[in-house]
């Protein structure tokens, strides 16, 4: 047995050269996720706006105003319910957002420059001229007002992919994914700001302990260790470094996803081979006490290759996903949607914080992604995704100005000033409400689309 042992042993710790795997199956189980999602969070929305407007409305803003305060000798951690959600829950939120946009970079559309230029094109058009058309809106009111430009820069992903997704044939396949890849570009430049824009007191003490971490993290990965019961506790004190050091504590959960690696251990032969090897040596004896512990040695030996066969990457997001899309998000939406109209709706509308996050959304996502799309096709450094034209791009180009979660978020970012926060939040609701309806307009009143069979969106399988 301890010779077999040594053989089987050796089998495991060999890996030779990995063979990528198909990228379709987790993209499906991500958009569907997504869909779901966005249902769940507009009734948390929904509830919240409710809540706060209510009789009881001030035990809403009470619970979100508690603290939890924790000291122990040096260490001392007091945030309130909200800032625990924003800072704490989200980063679980940009780590799931960080693992999809690394994905796409090695192993989906964004990792091939010629079929990734078009998405990316198009995506920063629907960042540069949103937030310019915002700021036509405030400037001439000026003051804090002018550092909200980058609220309507943000495309909500389980709001627009569901939309896409209950739209069902009228939308080709090939839109559907454009629209992912757009946003995931639209995401990573959401946290580019983030970094960039909304960090301030550094504390380069705290920083420099946190690129510490994420060094150990990286090492850790290249020297082959895989337990989870190393990464979590080394994840949270990266986290609480980021939140003390002035970077915001979400950029945390971003910079672990870069660090996970998306390759596995074992390819898809090399995992027929083992499982193979162990399998033909099964024992069949139930009855013989030393085959029973041999049965048990190979049964943990499969599992290990099994676990081992799936990329640390996809396991991270299959654990997270639905966590992320079903709880954490609907709980920020609960904490963050809830406006409080002390005057008129109207008044709320049409203050320009409102029209401007509002047109930038629907006039600023669909002018620019449309523009940026035309002139990188134009230009030759891309083409139409595959069975679409232009109708279909305007539509997704509308239905991309749907901005929730992140848009919620960078608006607590921007504004201190309550009112300047409720406005912009009126202006989010309005302007992704239209956009919705808009887009559902360009694509229903298209022809219907006639297609092959698009296996990238059939029922995933186990990845």
């Amino acid at each position: 047995m301890q010779q077999r042992s040594e053989r089987l042993h050796k089998t495991w710790m060999h890996s030779d050269r990995y063979v990528p795997r198909r990228f379709v199956a987790p993209v499906a189980a991500f958009m569907r996720a997504e869909a779901g999602s966005g249902i769940v969070m507009l009734i948390a929305a929904v509830v919240a706006v409710i809540w706060a407007n209510s009789a009881y409305g001030e035990t809403y803003f009470h619970i979100l105003e508690t603290h939890l305060h924790i000291e122990f000798g040096a260490f001392e951690f007091n945030e309130s319910v909200e800032h625990l959600i924003n800072d704490g829950l989200m980063a679980i939120f940009f780590f799931v957002v960080g693992l999809e946009i690394k994905r796409e970079l090695v192993l989906g559309e964004l990792r091939d420059p010629k079929a990734a230029s078009v998405p990316v094109i198009a995506a920063l058009g629907g960042m540069a001229v949103p937030a310019l058309i915002y700021l036509a809106f405030v400037l001439p009111q000026g003051g804090e007002a002018t550092g909200g430009w980058a609220i309507p820069m943000a495309t909500d992903i389980a709001f627009s992919v569901g939309v896409l997704a209950l739209l069902g044939k009228v939308v080709p396949a090939s839109i559907k994914l454009f629209l992912l890849a757009l946003a995931i570009v639209d995401d990573l430049g959401g946290i580019l700001v983030i970094a960039v824009v909304f960090t301030d007191d550094l504390s380069f003490g705290y920083l420099g302990m946190a690129f510490v971490g994420l060094a150990g993290v990286w090492l850790a990965s290249r020297v082959g260790i895989r337990t989870q019961i190393f990464y979590l506790p080394v994840a949270i004190l990266i986290w609480y470094f980021f939140l003390e050091s002035g970077v915001h504590a979400t950029l945390a959960g971003v910079a672990l996803a870069f660090l996970t690696p998306v390759r596995p251990m074992y390819s898809n032969l090399e995992l027929k081979a083992r499982t193979q090897t162990i399998i033909d040596q099964y024992p069949s004896d139930t009855d013989d006490t030393h085959a029973n512990e041999l049965a048990d040695f190979d049964s943990l030996m499969l599992s290990e290759i099994a676990r081992e066969s799936v990329g640390p990457l996809a396991r991270a997001e299959r654990r997270l996903v639905n966590w992320s899309s079903f709880l954490i998000v609907p709980l920020f939406a609960l904490a963050n949607a809830g406006v409080r109209f002390e005057g008129s709706i109207g008044e709320a509308l049409t203050s320009p914080v409102a029209l401007g996050v509002a047109m930038g959304l629907v006039i600023g996502k669909t002018v620019g992604i449309s523009a940026f799309t035309w002139i990188a096709v134009r230009t030759g450094m891309g083409r139409l995704p595959a069975g679409s034209n232009w109708r279909h791009v305007i539509g997704v180009a509308t239905v991309a100005g749907i901005g929730f979660t992140v848009a919620l978020f960078i608006t607590a970012l921007a504004f201190t000033d309550p009112i300047l926060t409720d406005e912009a939040k009126v202006g989010i609701f309005a302007g992704s409400i239209l956009a919705g309806i808009i887009g559902t307009i360009i694509f229903r009143t298209g022809k219907p689309v006639v297609e092959p069979s698009s296996p990238e969106l059939e029922p995933a399988h186990a990845v």
